[in-house]
């Protein structure tokens, strides 16, 4: 069994681009201005879960 682990230096390494859907179309996170990356990075993201949790609406 081989046991090298492979190492990279923050030189060797490629950026990951993050894209995000806006009014119908994909585009990249860098593309956005300062104050539309901050809303980005505020958002709250839907979980089936979280929400089937909370649905514990009683109908009169």
């Amino acid at each position: 069994m081989n046991t090298n682990t492979i190492t990279l230096n923050d030189s060797e390494r490629q950026p990951c681009e993050i894209w995000t859907r806006v009014m119908g179309y994909h585009r990249p996170l860098s593309s956005f201005n300062i104050g539309k990356q901050g809303e980005f990075h505020e958002r709250r993201y839907f979980t089936e879960a979280s929400a089937s949790l909370n649905s514990t609406v009683q109908n009169p």
